[in-house]
């Protein structure tokens, strides 16, 4: 790959690749600096890295930087008084938004990601199934049983306005 070319792919992705990780990180700041990784783990190895395949490259790099975020987090937060980190309101109320993206943050990590990149980004199964690792069928079976989860969570009479 050449720089002319990581120039596009940075113009091309860059977008997309910090929207898929804000949804997963749910932080700008550590979104921004996956991002930021992802474009230098690319550029280190855009000698073997086809022009072709930089994006397919970039999101499984995002994905599974995105990944050892959140665990790194989830370490951070077991030893962090839980009642600092409360994200919503002491009286209870919740527009459908936060609503929806509480409900996606309850889902395992690879369920939610496999959701964020078909639902959000619009990615195929076959695509996602790259980017993560999957077969298809396997990516089929987490999407399904995350909509499902989420219809049971979103139907709750814990979550009626």
């Amino acid at each position: 790959m050449t720089a002319e070319e990581f120039n596009k792919c940075v113009d091309l992705y860059s977008d997309s690749i910090y929207r898929f990780t804000l949804k997963m990180l749910k932080e700008n700041s550590m979104a921004m600096d996956n991002v930021q990784d992802c474009f230098e783990r690319l550029w280190i190895k855009h000698r073997e890295v086809d022009f072709k395949k930089a994006k397919s490259y970039l999101f499984t790099s995002a994905y599974h930087a995105a990944i050892d975020t959140i665990r790194k987090e989830k370490r951070k937060l077991e030893y962090a008084d839980s009642a600092i980190f409360e994200s919503f309101t002491s009286n209870g109320y919740s527009d459908a938004k936060e609503i929806v993206a509480k409900a996606v943050e309850k889902l395992p990590d690879i369920q939610k990601s496999v959701l964020l990149l078909r639902d959000y980004e619009g990615y195929s199964y076959e695509e996602i199934g790259e980017i993560t690792g999957l077969s298809e069928s396997q990516v089929k079976v987490y999407i399904y049983r995350a909509r499902l989860f989420l219809k049971n969570q979103l139907v709750s009479i814990d979550n009626l306005i």
